[in-house]
């Protein structure tokens, strides 16, 4: 299966569990994997047989702006139902939500969680 891929999305937002995190925020990576059929975007090249990725990357930025979530696994399952309910001709959808100045008193790159949903989850 084919696949659309958005990396290193980077975006301040005010999510965390600590009272210090949703008033000071700080920055999330996330990371996208789509999985569709794209052969017939490669064969007529026409968006309107594809999925277009400049919407997904404004429905991850709206999710972000207008929320503050304590959870970044909810974070990430908010991203992943909006995507799969807007586009019909997703199969599955993988988001990666980086936090890589998670407050934890220790030398670590960053903390994040992977979630994968399936047309069959929706």
């Amino acid at each position: 299966m084919d696949k659309i891929l958005l990396k290193d999305i980077k975006l301040y937002g005010y999510h965390g569990v600590f009272e210090k995190e949703q008033e000071i925020g700080q920055y999330f990576h996330i990371n996208i994997e789509l999985t569709l059929d794209l052969k017939k975007a490669g064969i007529t090249d026409e968006l309107e047989n594809t999925v277009d990725y400049s919407k997904v990357y404004d429905i991850i930025k709206n999710i972000n702006n207008n929320n503050k979530f304590r959870l970044i696994e909810s974070f990430a399952h908010n991203i992943s139902e909006e995507i799969m309910s807007t586009f019909d001709k997703i199969k599955d959808v993988t988001v990666q939500v980086r936090k890589p100045d998670a407050p934890i008193d220790g030398d670590f790159g960053w903390v994040g969680v992977e979630i994968k949903r399936s047309r069959e989850d929706v």
